[in-house]
């Protein structure tokens, strides 16, 4: 893997469930884990229904392994990249090795606050 391509800076927030004082469960996402990525693997499309055009697309981010990164799951993770939200769809653990890991991402929908 080459370091000078890790060029760009992503944020991976993990999703919790709280318990309000009257017993609604609310989801909630908070800051996991930093780190430098490459992008890459854009295909953006858009689609136009009852007259809002809406954009779609995959993107793939990948950064280098660690301990940390390999607990991710596309059930309870989620990665913000320039203020929007990419819902993970696969991830690539490159046959295992220990040197990357690739997220194939749903391309990001509203604005995020990076908490």
């Amino acid at each position: 893997m080459d370091i000078a391509l890790l060029n760009v800076r992503i944020t991976i927030q993990n999703q919790s469930v709280t318990v309000d004082e009257i017993g609604n469960h609310i989801n909630e996402w908070s800051k996991f884990y930093s780190c430098a990525a490459t992008v890459s693997g854009e295909s953006p499309t858009e689609t136009t229904a009852t007259g809002v055009t809406e954009i779609q697309g995959t993107m793939d981010f990948t950064v280098r392994w660690c301990e940390a990164i390999s607990t991710v799951t596309s059930n309870t993770h989620r990665i913000i990249f320039l203020g929007y939200v990419y819902d993970i769809i696969g991830i690539d653990h490159g046959n295992f090795k220990h040197k990357y890991v690739k997220f194939h991402c749903k391309c990001g929908r509203e604005p995020a606050e990076v908490s």
